[in-house]
């Protein structure tokens, strides 16, 4: 490795600790972190190019559940999904930026995360996504959830806002606009949250960094 590229990797790193350090004091402190146009422009640049181009026929109709209680109901949401396996480039660039948050957060937090798995996420115009929790109390799988907008010029009339819930009470929760290269990541068993119907075609990636459920009788894959 040159000089030039080992301070190239040095710089990239530091800023990156950097953002998973403020992501993790949030945490902390409140359970959640909202960063605006946080995530670095060249993985932006590249996520957003890789989703543009991936083919329709690679995305299918989201739905809820897992396993034998996976069901998909537009009443519930109407976004349509392609999983993330790291076989391009850009989606091996994303899942080792997520591995390096999570080695930082677990040594940072000890959040025990042991996997991770994740989506791109298309929003047609007038798409949403119901109040909803990513996992439920006792359930020890989702631990962390975190959501990332590859949406370049969006505005405030634009919709589609994450509304992020602080509890069951809480009447307005907190608007997110899907502004580019946003990151939010929250505790899953905590906080409801929905998508609000948008008037422009939508572009994210949602992931969830797992706990480790498996046990003698049965092994939990990320999915």
């Amino acid at each position: 490795m040159t000089a030039e590229l080992a301070n190239a990797f040095i710089d990239e790193h530091t800023v990156d600790d950097t953002l998973f350090e403020r992501i993790a004091r949030d945490l902390e402190q409140q359970g959640y972190s909202i960063q605006p146009g946080a995530l670095p422009a060249p993985l932006v640049a590249t996520l957003m190019e890789h989703q543009r181009n991936i083919d329709a026929a690679q995305f299918f109709n989201a739905g809820t559940g897992r396993g034998l209680d996976y069901a998909q109901n537009e009443l519930v949401r109407t976004d349509e999904i392609c999983w993330i396996t790291g076989t391009s480039a850009a989606g091996q660039q994303w899942l080792d930026w997520a591995s390096r948050l999570q080695v930082y957060l677990n040594r940072r937090l000890f959040l025990g995360l042991f996997s991770f798995e994740s989506h791109f996420a298309h929003y047609a115009p007038g798409d949403f996504y119901r109040k909803h929790y990513d996992a439920f109390k006792g359930e020890a799988n989702r631990q962390l959830s975190i959501v990332v907008y590859l949406n370049p010029g969006w505005s405030v009339g634009d919709g589609g806002e994450l509304v992020l819930y602080r509890n069951d009470q809480d009447p307005e929760g907190i608007k997110v606009t899907p502004l580019l290269g946003s990151i939010v990541t929250f505790l899953s068993e905590d906080f409801p949250h929905e998508v609000l119907p948008a008037k422009r075609d939508r572009y994210s990636i949602a992931g969830w960094f797992r706990v480790n459920t498996s046990v003698a009788e049965r092994v939990d894959p990320p999915r």
